[in-house]
């Protein structure tokens, strides 16, 4: 296969835990092909499976969209072994194959019960994914770093990073760490909603179940952040600095601080005051590809 690029991954993506088919019956996963096919014609860059997917979800979207980039973001190694991994990805057929990312990432303590020694294991795995019988190159692989240790990894083992999580701040300090080569891939979470107060309570309801992970606390912490900063679901000055609050010209203003931080691709999560993210939120989509028109 073919290394995917920086023009490939696009400088705009979608990141959705929504696109994740295995939670949902046939009319979801035929909302999903949908609203996959619709995010392709908008011109965003790469569609990003949230929510631990598995080869499958992500072989479900290629096959509903024919020339945008598909990665799993962030699909965990403790859950799905480097072998079945390499032998679903080669399942796929060779002329769509290309276009897969594996997103992989070690998880969380407190999530995983056989959580040990996570940048060990996830060397492991992928000596492993060299090792298959087809194996899943470096080119078709990113990792989600946050730390120094698995920026590293991830220049010398993968395409790149994809942090989830983080600042513009966390940004520049990772693209100095991945050097010039590397693609550098944050998240960042959107709440498209011009009254202030309730934007925030929006990204709280999203940001609480991440303030219980040490992975991204010590992440925070690193980054100068205090623990009475976690507080209630976050204080203001660290939701202002993890999520785009607003308008779409101000989700393109954060954005902007991100690319110029040195991001490559910016993969854009829509939080909802109703569903918090889980769903298909297809208006906001189409109303942030026409803002950014101009990036797609």
């Amino acid at each position: 296969m073919t290394s995917v690029t920086r023009e490939t991954f696009g400088r705009i993506g979608i990141w959705s835990s929504a696109l994740h088919g295995s939670r949902t019956d046939d009319a979801g996963r035929h909302a999903i092909a949908e609203a996959a096919a619709e995010l392709e014609e908008l011109k965003y860059g790469t569609l990003w499976i949230g929510g631990n997917p598995s080869v499958g979800d992500a072989a479900a979207v290629v096959a509903a969209t024919r020339t945008v980039t598909v990665a799993t973001g962030i699909l965990s190694i403790w859950e799905h072994t480097a072998e079945e991994v390499a032998a679903e990805i080669a399942a796929i057929d060779m002329s769509a194959r290309g276009r897969l990312v594996l997103g992989l990432g070690v998880s969380h303590g407190p999530m995983v019960a056989q959580y040990a020694k996570p940048y060990s294991a996830m060397v492991a795995y992928l000596d492993a994914l060299d090792a298959a019988a087809q194996p899943v190159e470096p080119g078709h692989r990113v990792l989600a770093a946050l730390g120094p240790k698995m920026l590293n990894l991830a220049t010398g083992r993968a395409l790149g990073a994809h942090p989830y999580l983080v600042t513009a701040e966390h940004t520049a300090e990772a693209r100095t760490a991945l050097g010039p080569g590397a693609i550098l891939a944050p998240e960042l979470s959107v709440v498209l909603d011009t009254d202030t107060d309730r934007a925030r309570t929006t990204a709280r309801k999203m940001l609480a179940m991440y303030l219980q992970l040490p992975n991204y606390t010590a992440n925070l912490l690193r980054l100068g952040f205090a623990e009475s900063d976690f507080a209630g679901g976050g204080s203001v000055r660290l939701l202002d600095a993890l999520f785009a609050l607003g308008d779409a010209e101000r989700v393109k203003v954060r954005t902007r601080e991100f690319l110029d931080a040195g991001a490559d691709h910016v993969a854009l999560q829509i939080l909802t005051a109703d569903e918090g993210g889980s769903g298909l939120p297809l208006a906001e989509w189409r109303e942030l590809a026409g803002a950014f028109a101009d990036e797609l």
